[in-house]
């Protein structure tokens, strides 16, 4: 973290060097904007800055306030701040899919954007349901769709730097036409890096065999983003060997609390905080369909892991 003063409410001693850490809804398990089963929003956030966090992200819209003045006023009673917001993207399926990709940007960009953040994370839509597993394309794409999936990134990325001064990082993601490292060095390929730069996410990359530390010290300047989590690679070759679709595994537990799976996370944030150290780093163990209270002691003891880890990492 490169901040040097200390929001309100959040203790001095959560300070250290390197990269800004933070969290997001996901760790507690959020992925719709209104769901009966999920934390409520006043308690995510009361948890995210006990737990010592300064940084959040904004997850599905509309499940935080999305009036800026309330919103702005309910981080700043606790001391946070917000680091970007999320839409989905399907670009490769053709030219109308832009619209489509524009009016989430200008809800979530324009509400990101009043808050004082700087990214936009862009999802690429999945070959298979998350919800209800059904196989909805081929999991592979042509050339064709290469190149409109690209220049759709290009596009948005222009868009969003222009009106909103938002940058946009792509994410990988299980599931999708763009998770394995070749598959990741091929969308660099077809995209600019003044529009169009990686999340790159340790958890997912990690679930199709990528080596964070390879695709940071072979495209530094590609990465412009974090999301930190890891896989369970004990369960994570029972789920490849028998297709199963990522929602299921996330209910298995594939996404599992450092530092019981991989990879190694302290590596990783000293590898990008070399190369800038204002990136930030977000927590996202994907949990979703957990405990409303299993979340809080993991987000802590994940924090205090980050902590300690990189803070050893240094004196070594």
């Amino acid at each position: 973290m490169t901040d040097t003063a200390t929001p309100p409410g959040v203790p001095a001693t959560t300070a250290t060097d390197g990269i800004r850490i933070g969290t997001a809804p996901d760790s507690w398990g959020v992925w719709f904007p209104d769901d009966p089963q999920q934390v409520p929003w006043q308690r995510f956030l009361d948890e995210a800055q006990a737990a010592g966090y300064r940084w959040i992200e904004l997850g599905p819209y509309g499940y935080l306030p999305t009036d800026p003045s309330q919103l702005r006023d309910e981080l700043e009673s606790r001391g946070l701040r917000l680091s970007a917001g999320t839409v989905f993207t399907g670009f490769h399926k053709g030219d109308d899919q832009f619209q489509r990709a524009w009016d989430q940007a200008v809800a979530v960009a324009g509400l990101a954007a009043a808050l004082g953040a700087e990214h936009l994370v862009t999802i690429p839509d999945l070959w298979r349901s998350d919800a209800t597993a059904e196989v909805l394309e081929p999991r592979t794409l042509t050339t064709e769709q290469w190149e409109r999936l690209g220049a759709g990134h290009d596009r948005l990325g222009k868009a969003l730097l222009e009106e909103f001064g938002v940058h946009q990082q792509f994410h990988t993601h299980a599931d999708s036409h763009v998770g394995t490292h070749r598959e990741t060095v091929r969308f660099l390929e077809v995209t600019d890096p003044a529009y169009t730069n990686l999340c790159l996410d340790t958890g997912h990359f990690a679930y199709y065999g990528g080596d964070s530390l390879r695709l940071i010290a072979d495209h530094p300047e590609r990465i412009g983003y974090l999301h930190l989590k890891q896989v369970d690679t004990d369960l994570l070759f029972d789920v490849l060997k028998n297709d199963v679709p990522f929602g299921t595994a996330v209910a298995q537990g594939i996404m599992t609390e450092p530092p019981h799976g991989t990879p190694e996370l302290a590596p990783v944030i000293e590898a990008v905080a070399a190369i800038n150290p204002d990136v930030f780093g977000i927590v996202e163990q994907d949990m979703y369909g957990c405990s409303v209270d299993a979340p809080g002691p993991i987000a802590e003891r994940t924090f205090r892991h980050i902590l300690d880890s990189t803070t050893a990492a240094r004196a070594s």
